[in-house]
């Protein structure tokens, strides 16, 4: 009789303990979509900062510029339409979530010196301090989802994209420059995506609209 009550009370405990991790799981996404939303916004709030600055003419030649042009983030495998981001696995987002995000670290050092705004004043390591952060809860939400299985990924034997391009890019370069924040842009809103995705991926929804 005791071991049966034993038995009994340790199966509302381990209820309570799966609970808890789906809810720490949850907040952890919730954050990362925040975090994601935030660098976004900043992203498309320095852009158009950088526009505003420019001449009507150099504008409208700049608008010609970027759909024909080549992030190098282009490199990094991910899913190429809305459809066949609906039907990648959580795993799958996540990690080109993070490869993308991990490929940003050291570049965004070169973000604050494009444009000169209120955004970055008094920080200039205020875009790569939000990377780094969002990168490490991404990683986290990776290693839950492996549940203990070794993380192997296709990207990962790949090398970062960005270090020599965007680095050695010349401060003056206004083709360059717009680049790179258009490029920034482009990618915190391919993250956005594919972390709001996997959140609904991990609640076994099978209906997650774009």
């Amino acid at each position: 009789m005791a071991r049966v009550l034993v038995l009994l009370s340790v199966v509302p405990v381990s209820l309570l303990v799966n609970q808890g991790r789906a809810s720490d799981n949850q907040r952890l996404f919730n954050n990362a979509v925040i975090r994601v939303q935030h660098l976004h916004q900043l992203a498309a709030k320095m852009i158009n900062d950088f526009e505003d600055s420019l001449l009507p003419e150099e504008r409208r030649q700049l608008s010609k510029i970027f759909p024909l042009s080549f992030c190098n983030s282009d490199y990094i495998e991910a899913p190429t339409g809305k459809d066949e981001t609906q039907k990648s696995s959580m795993l799958k987002l996540l990690r080109i979530s993070f490869r993308l995000i991990e490929s940003w670290e050291y570049p965004s050092q070169t973000l604050s010196g494009t444009v000169s705004n209120s955004l970055t004043a008094g920080n200039p390591n205020q875009i790569t301090e939000k990377l780094a952060d969002l990168k490490m809860g991404i990683n986290v939400l990776i290693k839950g989802s492996l549940d203990g299985q070794p993380n192997i990924d296709d990207n990962d034997s790949l090398p970062l994209p960005f270090e020599d391009f965007y680095l050695t890019m010349g401060e003056n370069n206004l083709r360059e420059s717009f680049r790179l924040l258009a490029c920034f842009k482009k990618d915190m809103h391919k993250v956005e995506t594919y972390l709001r995705v996997a959140n609904c991926r991990r609640s076994l929804d099978s209906n997650c609209t774009l």
